[in-house]
């Protein structure tokens, strides 16, 4: 009886051990499952962000052209806190026109000083393209991206920073040409009106660009021949089976 008694104990304590064998196998395999599971995740992300960091780094320093759109000098500023932050733009509600109030410097002299800031630290400061005297158009940030431009409109519109060739702040033939084609593409890209364009004074009440805040006839013109663009760059792309 007695005997009985124990083998069926020692039968229980080895089921018992056996059960919890099992159960830290099975602890120990699901570890290994979910490790290997963050590995892949962590795996994939990294691949992702090469990726993306290489399609950035072969946009750099690359004249791009798009059916009714200036050519686009593209020279992606390095993301640092001061010009260029990374920060994604949720939405594009509308385009920032701003005057460089730097007479006589070049596209190129206005994006290198965003691109300085990053060393300089002196303010923080950029815009999406800049439109140089010779109607050249660079292209400092993604519009994907936010830029250091317009304030509170950081957060929903895309800026353009104009050349002008002296202090009465007037853009020459050759850059307004291009701010017309460059905001008309725009507003198709992004589905917006021409009553989407403002100037940074309509933000914050800055007196830029300065001569389009004066003369306000010349605003209302520059938005008719937006529209005008708008217009164009539709029946372009429609040509081109955009």
């Amino acid at each position: 009886m007695v005997r009985g008694k124990r083998r069926r104990k020692r039968r229980r304590s080895a089921g018992y051990r056996k059960r919890q064998l099992e159960v830290r196998r099975n602890i120990i395999l699901f570890g290994i499952v979910l490790l290997g599971v963050i590995l892949f995740c962590l795996t994939v992300k990294t691949v992702k962000n090469k990726r993306e960091e290489a399609r950035t780094a072969a946009m750099d320093d690359k004249k791009v052209s798009f059916v009714g759109a200036p050519l686009l000098d593209v020279q992606l500023l390095d993301v640092n806190p001061y010009s260029r932050p990374g920060t994604a733009l949720e939405q594009i509600k509308g385009i920032v026109i701003h005057y460089t109030a730097n007479p006589g410097t070049s596209a190129q002299n206005n994006r290198d000083y965003f691109e300085g800031l990053k060393d300089s630290q002196e303010t923080k400061a950029s815009s999406h393209f800049v439109i140089g005297l010779d109607g050249e158009v660079v292209q400092c940030i993604p519009s994907n991206e936010i830029s250091y431009a317009s304030n509170e409109r950081n957060s929903d519109t895309l800026s353009i920073e104009c050349c002008h060739p002296d202090e009465s702040g007037h853009f020459n033939e050759a850059t307004y040409q291009s701010l017309v084609e460059l905001t008309g593409w725009l507003c198709e890209r992004f589905s917006l009106k021409s009553d989407d364009v403002i100037r940074h004074y309509d933000v914050t009440g800055k007196i830029c660009p300065k001569y389009y805040v004066e003369h306000e006839d010349a605003w209302k013109q520059f938005k008719k021949d937006v529209d005008k663009q708008i217009k164009i760059v539709e029946k372009e792309q429609k040509e081109a089976g955009e």
